[in-house]
């Protein structure tokens, strides 16, 4: 099984990511450790990457997944369909996960959040690229209003219902 859990920063997909790793018996890859430095620099200055800065950074990704011989949950942001794509190209048959919820609940995560490069700035960049999963994508949603176990939960859930 290989899933990615997909959003915006600070929607959780870190913590979610390792909770569906965990309840899976599988292994967590955190895409921000996948980043070139170039691209941590960047995000460091506050200046949001482009589709040359991260094409790099999603054939890496795609590559863990297509190497991947167990359950493997990957967070990465996703953004566009056309990444999602090229993840799918590289890794085959691939479920994403999309955590979305209220900006405001974003942008406070955010305010919390202490020693992550992405700063608060990039938020709305982020939402401007984001493209929503659309049809033909193989795509659950998880509402991070939830509490994580819950949302966990109901991710699992929507997995086993779907037979991924």
């Amino acid at each position: 099984m290989k899933i990615v859990v997909m959003g915006v920063t600070s929607t959780g997909k870190t913590e979610i990511g390792r909770r569906l790793a965990y309840a899976l018996d599988g292994r967590f890859v955190d895409g921000d450790d996948l980043h070139p430095n170039h691209n941590v620099d960047k995000m460091a200055r506050g200046e949001p990457l482009n589709d040359a800065d991260r094409l790099p950074w999603l054939d890496q990704i795609g590559e863990v997944l297509k190497q991947a011989d167990d359950t493997i949950v990957v967070a990465c942001s996703a953004l566009k369909r056309s990444y999602r794509d090229r993840i799918r190209d590289a890794a085959g048959e691939v479920t994403f996960v999309h955590l979305t919820g209220p900006k405001e609940v974003i942008a406070e995560r955010m305010r919390q959040r202490k020693g992550h490069f992405m700063p608060a700035s990039l938020l709305d960049s982020q939402l401007r690229t984001l493209e929503e999963p659309g049809p033909g994508e193989v795509v659950l949603k998880g509402d991070i209003t939830l509490p994580a176990a819950k949302l966990t939960a109901c991710i699992l859930d929507g997995l086993h219902a779907a037979n991924v």
